[in-house]
């Protein structure tokens, strides 16, 4: 019997068909312009508008088989409705593949209805795209091994991150990818919340879990986009190597506080390279069993510049750790722990309030994709700390989070720098993590202060040598 042609296959196979790289590269760097060169027929079909459809007698859309090429998207949230005529334009190929590919469903309202708008913005916020403690670029060369004139500490973490290198595929097989794709499904839920009076627990936390759906496109060096949706609302974020930001629906789009750093959740098992960046210049701190698997600590920790970097006005990002956990037996990475602390100046003359973070993700199920070992699940658990001066306030919310991978694939054909540029309607004002915790709890003056950090400039130039939109911000 013949097997059915895959979703990414069949794009793939439309791509060298029809636009080959070089092609891809010559259309407009711009998202808003239409594409000047002709397609191949199949993609000229799909982006015809709706009303030239029916002019052909397609009042549905065209009628591709499942085995062939997907029918058009529309960008951004899914709202359930139809667009209008005026608003559908035709796209640059490359904001068209990003449309397809970065598509992430949302729920039904009937399937969340019993999860409060506050618990939703609360898991999105707080997990739906953290960022690593630190800035790192995968194309730097990782430290050698030195034992000379070198703490131990020091060497015996550069031997472990040899170790995972080699198990990940090697550093020749890792340094060459070029750009990424994954896409995968998430469940989220708010398990429990702690007081200094009560704990509430949820009874039937199962039902109350929030399915949903993520995709992550990377490129090196530094590029990166994720798109994750739950519940009816989706979370966007990423970085053109120059600037980071994030688009969410209760603030809209925004630039990120402090340096470019890496996804967190790339660090999980689907991007080993930038992973052995981030614990280049970790310290082993010793040993310890996870899952009944003997495994090396690696701890990291964020320098003094980089916290001053991502503090803002009456948030105060105190301290950021890492530790990576990896398995003595096959060299993988297998857990990590991730911990901030932020204290945040509710008012002139009142108590300050310290929150704390702290993310605990293990990581399963690695598979071999194109010669390296890719994790294909995981399940995280995000606690959420908050104490203060006055004795008796402090609060603890404890969420969960799993996550399995349904496709990764690896120097993906036509993938061009029109899939990272920023949005057009991104705010003058950079905003800081803090703005993701619980409203009620930190105070009426943060939300302010937040937004009153302005940027000194935030510019949109034109690079000559190839006409890449270039976004700079001088803080």
């Amino acid at each position: 019997m013949e097997k059915k042609q895959g979703f990414f296959s069949a794009l793939r196979e439309e791509v060298a068909r029809g636009l080959t790289p070089a092609r891809a590269r010559g259309r407009s760097r711009s998202r808003s312009e239409s594409p000047r060169r002709g397609p191949s027929p199949v993609v000229e079909l799909l982006l015809l508008p709706r009303r030239r459809w029916r002019r052909r007698g397609m009042v549905g859309g065209p009628a591709v088989p499942r085995s062939g090429s997907l029918a058009p998207l529309m960008e951004g949230p899914d709202s359930g409705e139809g667009e209008g005529d005026e608003a559908r334009k035709e796209r640059g190929w490359g904001q068209w593949v990003k449309g397809q590919l970065s598509r992430a469903p949302s729920v039904s309202t009937s399937a969340t209805a019993s999860c409060r708008p506050s618990d939703l913005r609360l898991l999105l916020g707080v997990m739906a795209a953290p960022l690593a403690p630190i800035h790192v670029c995968s194309t730097d060369p990782l430290p050698h091994l030195s034992i000379k004139d070198t703490p131990i500490e020091t060497s015996s973490a550069q031997y472990i991150l040899q170790q995972y290198t080699a198990a990940s595929g090697g550093l020749k097989l890792l340094s060459s990818v070029r750009n990424a794709y994954a896409m995968g499904k998430v469940r989220m839920v708010a398990t429990e919340l702690e007081m200094a009076t009560k704990i509430v627990r949820k009874r039937n936390a199962s039902r109350d879990a929030e399915s949903g759906s993520f995709v992550l496109w990377q490129m090196a060096p530094d590029m990166w986009y994720v798109e994750l949706a739950a519940g009816g609302s989706k979370v966007r974020a990423g970085c053109n190597g120059k600037l980071v930001w994030r688009h969410t629906p209760w603030l809209g789009a925004h630039a990120a506080k402090g340096p470019v750093r890496p996804l967190r959740r790339a660090l999980q098992g689907l991007d080993p390279l930038t992973t052995a960046s981030m614990f280049a210049n970790a310290r082993c701190i010793g040993e310890k069993k996870v899952n009944g698997e003997d495994c090396f600590i690696l701890k990291l920790c964020a320098d003094p510049q980089t916290l001053r970097a991502r503090s803002d006005g009456p948030a105060e990002v105190i301290r950021h750790v890492l530790f990576g956990y990896f398995s003595q037996r096959t060299g993988l990475l297998i857990h990590i722990e991730d911990s901030h602390l932020t204290r945040i100046q509710a008012s002139a003359g009142g108590d300050a309030a310290y929150w704390e973070t702290s993310i605990n993700s293990f990581i399963d199920d690695y598979r071999p994709v194109d010669g390296m070992m890719i994790a294909h699940s995981g399940h995280s658990v995000v606690t959420l700390f908050r104490f203060g001066e006055v004795a008796m306030s402090h609060t603890k919310t404890r969420m969960e989070e799993a996550w399995t991978i349904e496709e990764v694939a690896f120097n993906v054909p036509g993938l061009s720098m029109d899939c990272f540029i920023p949005p057009a309607d991104i705010k003058r004002g950079s905003i800081s993590e803090a703005c993701e915790l619980p409203q009620g709890e930190r105070g009426e003056n943060t939300v302010a202060g937040n937004h009153r950090a302005k940027v000194a400039a935030l510019e949109k130039s034109h690079d000559g040598a190839d006409g890449n939109i270039v976004w700079r911000v001088e803080v």
